[in-house]
């Protein structure tokens, strides 16, 4: 038998809030995706003025961060022609995002979920998930 630990709807409220506040901070309204350590959604936030075409991109994003077990970002710096992960972007149903903005959820150094996010600049979308992920931490301390 497995244990497999993952986040609840709790956890996944806090990621959302601490993503949220930043976003606010920033001036960017976000979607925000939360997913448990198999890509599956747990939670989701469209803030009033995100954009429609990134409810699926937060998605996506939080899906690659924690199905994969890394952050959409580093797919973003091989995905490219001649490199031997170029079109990573294709599989799994064109589900593998390498853009930035999602990040994979640890705790105790294991992959519990992973948070997405979009409607900003791909820089704006890592800083909103990396407060997510700094507030989640914060408060479970």
């Amino acid at each position: 038998m497995l244990t497999i630990k993952r986040l609840d709807i709790s956890e996944a409220r806090l990621l959302i809030a601490g993503a949220a506040e930043k976003a606010r901070d920033i001036g960017v309204p976000m979607c925000i995706a939360i997913v448990d350590e198999s890509g599956n959604l747990i939670a989701f936030e469209r803030m009033d003025g995100g954009k429609t075409s990134s409810v699926i991109i937060a998605q996506d994003k939080a899906f690659t961060a924690a199905a994969a077990k890394k952050a959409t970002h580093d797919y973003n710096t091989v995905n490219v022609p001649g490199s031997l992960a170029f079109g990573i972007h294709t599989e799994v149903g064109g589900r593998i995002s390498s853009v930035g903005g999602g990040l994979p959820v640890m705790v105790n150094g294991e992959v519990v979920g992973g948070i997405g996010l979009s409607s900003g600049t791909p820089q704006q979308d890592m800083d909103c998930a990396q407060a997510g992920l700094d507030f989640f931490a914060a408060q479970s301390a």
